[in-house]
C-alpha cells in the first residue's frame, strides 16, 4: 500500500513540517501508523523539520506506535510492530 500521504501535493511544491503552527520547511519524514486499526502496509506520514522531528516521532512513540524517521525523499513500504520493538527506538 505505501505511503497515504502526498508530501508534494503540488507540482514543485515544498513539503512544510505537520507540527501545528509551524511553517518551516521538512527535511524528514515520520512514518508511522496506529496498529489497532491498520495494517503493516498502511504508512502514514507527518513531515518534520529539524527542530519538530523529535517531538513529532516521541508523541507517536508514546501511543506505541510503530516510527521510523527517514528523510524526506526516502520511501518506506511497511512498519513492522516487532521490528520497531526490537530495534528499541523504532527506526
Amino acid at each position: 500500500m505505501g505511503a497515504t500521504f502526498d508530501l508534494f501535493t503540488e507540482p514543485g511544491a515544498t513539503p512544510v513540517c505537520s507540527r501545528a503552527g509551524c511553517s518551516s520547511t521538512a527535511a524528514w519524514r515520520v512514518n508511522w501508523r496506529n496498529p489497532r486499526i491498520h495494517a503493516a502496509d498502511r504508512v502514514k506520514i507527518w513531515a518534520a523539520c529539524d527542530e519538530h522531528r523529535g517531538f513529532l516521532a516521541d508523541y507517536l512513540r508514546s501511543r506505541s506506535f510503530p516510527v521510523r524517521v527517514t528523510g524526506i525523499d526516502e520511501d518506506v513500504d511497511d512498519l513492522d510492530d516487532t521490528a520497531a520493538r526490537a530495534a528499541g527506538d523504532g527506526r
